[in-house]
């Protein structure tokens, strides 16, 4: 291997960014440059209902749909399609935002 590719063991997995030496941070923004522009689904979920065809059609403007959650209960907050971290619903500048209380690590999705 090359003195030019670090791999995760080689600068620790569980260490932060912010924790790092300024020049290994540098050097680990640097490598992930060709990512940065690709484009990531990012969703957030409030809960989830299941429903008949006959259900979904019977639903007009101002139908309530009741989900899965409980107020207060944290979101789920889905990356392309994989749970990574559960939020908080916050209000940004009069638009709806979501902080993330919780990052799921694998095999922590259950649920």
């Amino acid at each position: 291997m090359s003195e030019d590719n670090l791999t995760l063991d080689e600068f620790g997995g569980s260490m932060l960014a912010s924790e790092m030496p300024v020049e290994m941070s540098d050097k680990i923004a640097a490598d992930l440059a060709p990512v940065f522009d690709v484009p990531v689904n990012i969703s957030a979920v409030l809960g989830r209902a299941h429903m008949s065809v006959a259900q979904l059609l019977q639903l007009t403007a101002g139908s309530i749909l009741e989900l899965d959650r409980k107020v207060g209960e944290a979101i789920d907050i889905y990356v392309n399609n994989r749970l990574v971290a559960r939020g908080e619903v916050v209000v940004v500048d009069e638009r709806l935002g979501v902080t993330m209380t919780e990052i799921i690590k694998d095999g922590d999705a259950a649920g």
